[in-house]
């Protein structure tokens, strides 16, 4: 490692390594931090019937679910699909980028 380096910058000093149960902290901190949203938004491209299919597909909804969750994203404008760890969501996300469906990570609200 570099001298400098420093990976948890409010626990540890310019130029010292941090220690392995400073490490473990971090990593508990952003696994049990708090939760993330992934949303999908709607779009004028894709049919309504794909967006219920994408939700199924992926996430594993059943039909009445995902049809649910598509016809809150028709009405409304927006819906979460999913909660969980901040890179869990980030997965999702990029996913839904994947299938050609606008999505976005947002801010849980506890």
């Amino acid at each position: 490692m570099k001298a400098g380096l420093c990976f948890v910058a409010r626990q540890c000093k310019a130029g010292r390594v941090p220690k392995l149960d400073e490490l473990r902290d971090l990593d508990e901190q952003l696994t049990l931090g708090e939760p993330w949203n992934t949303v999908v938004w709607d779009d004028p491209i894709n049919l309504m019937t794909y967006v219920s299919w994408v939700f199924r597909s992926y996430f594993g909804f059943s039909q009445a679910r995902a049809d649910e969750l598509m016809l809150q994203v028709h009405h409304h404008g927006r819906a979460t699909v999913a909660t969980g760890t901040r890179e869990e969501m980030e997965r999702h996300v990029v996913a839904m980028h994947g299938y050609g469906l606008l999505a976005s990570l947002t801010r849980s609200e506890r």
